[in-house]
């Protein structure tokens, strides 16, 4: 079982760095359960949205310096992070006890998304992602520019 996050699908203004890490946890796992099926062996990637911590509580640290050019941006999503801190939607005890029951479990998921934020942001990412993909298909295929 590896924990990621939300972030390791899912990057936000301001924390590209704490969801690269996050992104690289994602891609150990997916490579580690490809290596490891046919040993029997299950990876359990756990991808947690907002839960109850002190996520935000400036545990990851603060800038020095504030640069007036991304108060929109990183200076807005580093306000809503830390104004949430402690009071997420994520109940860390039914967090667990998801977690648990895949461990358990005879079939477990390789992704175990948790908090209903947590799927809605994935859906939008594989929305997204969809989006992207139609609509460049021919550009990449080698095809005429799209219109």
């Amino acid at each position: 079982m590896n924990i990621s996050s939300v972030g390791g699908l899912v990057a936000h203004p301001g924390s590209g760095y704490y969801a690269a890490t996050k992104f690289a946890v994602e891609a150990v796992s997916e490579a580690l359960s490809k290596e490891v099926a046919p040993l029997g062996i299950k990876v359990l990637l756990v991808e947690p949205g907002p839960f109850r911590t002190r996520f935000g509580n400036n545990s990851r640290g603060s800038p020095f310096v504030r640069i007036p050019d991304y108060a929109d941006t990183v200076g807005a999503r580093r306000a809503a992070v830390q104004a949430a801190s402690g009071k997420q939607p994520g109940d860390p005890a039914r967090g667990a006890t998801a977690i648990i029951s895949a461990v358990l479990s005879p079939s477990p998921p390789l992704r175990l998304v948790l908090g209903a934020q947590a799927i809605a942001h994935i859906r939008a990412k594989m929305k997204s992602l969809a989006h992207d993909i139609e609509s460049w298909e021919a550009v990449s295929l080698g095809s005429d520019f799209p219109s």
